[in-house]
């Protein structure tokens, strides 16, 4: 199959912490020297797109940064486009917050001052935190997660993602977010859109997600390819409501998707 566009997924798909994925460099030049414009597209909020180019080329994949965007980039769109001039109240990390402010968006740590809440992964996440955002809440003010991934992995053992934030103030809260962004969100696969501007049967999408990468490509009509070399095993994908095209122990098989 001819393709001129794909996606990669980055954590658990092409670096797992900063080291590369056994064979996924050499998929990722495989692709390269196929002709294939290449997009990393990251559901981690927390760091920037330029700090993405700073890691991956640690790990030996050379981008530059238009060919890669996050859940921050995305959330950080989405509230300059719906929220461009409220008070914000964000539970998240610093990194996160940086994006906001360099974007020109409003932050407020008082619940009753906030137009808006917007959770996300943070790693000093608390009870007062809870009780932060049940006060916000409670004026019915909207409810933005910046992504839905409930764990990542990292280095040692997988770790708990933005989504299991966002679930636990949606159950002390009794609400369900307004919207939740990253992959696989119509936002989300906007920007892929106009970063890959070609016909959806040229483009693939490849991850380790089910519920995130593979149904992104699949809502967005293109095609996808699940590696086991991070959250999901096999066993997932039969019990799967998404069903990925292809299905390769990691990258580095890529050739199967291509030849």
């Amino acid at each position: 199959m001819s393709f001129s566009g794909a996606v990669l997924d980055v954590d658990g798909t092409v670096v797992r912490g900063d080291d590369p994925i056994g064979g996924a460099p050499a998929g990722y030049e495989r692709l390269r020297s196929a002709g294939i414009e290449t997009l990393f597209v990251s559901n981690n909020p927390t760091k920037t797109p330029a700090a993405y180019v700073d890691r991956l080329g640690a790990a030996g994949y050379a981008i530059d940064a238009e060919q890669v965007f996050t859940a921050g980039t995305v959330t950080t769109r989405y509230l300059r486009e719906h929220h461009g001039a409220d008070d914000l109240l964000c539970i998240g990390d610093p990194g996160l917050l940086s994006q906001f402010a360099d974007a020109g968006l409003t932050t407020t740590d008082d619940p009753a001052a906030a137009d808006a809440l917007v959770a996300s992964v943070d790693r000093e996440f608390d009870y007062d935190d809870l009780c932060t955002a049940l006060w916000t809440l409670e004026r019915g003010v909207p409810f933005v997660g910046t992504d839905p991934d409930v764990v990542i992995p990292a280095p040692d053992r997988d770790i708990p993602g933005s989504g299991a934030v966002i679930n636990a103030i949606a159950g002390v809260a009794e609400r369900e977010p307004d919207v939740v962004l990253g992959k696989p969100s119509d936002p989300a696969i906007e920007m892929v859109r106009e970063r890959l501007p070609y016909p959806p049967e040229e483009c693939l999408v490849v991850g380790d997600r089910l519920n995130t990468d593979i149904a992104l490509g699949e809502r967005a009509g293109m095609t996808t390819a699940l590696v086991l070399s991070g959250i999901t095993n096999e066993a997932d994908v039969a019990d799967a409501a998404v069903s990925p095209d292809y299905v390769l122990d990691d990258l580095g098989e890529i050739d199967r998707v291509l030849d």
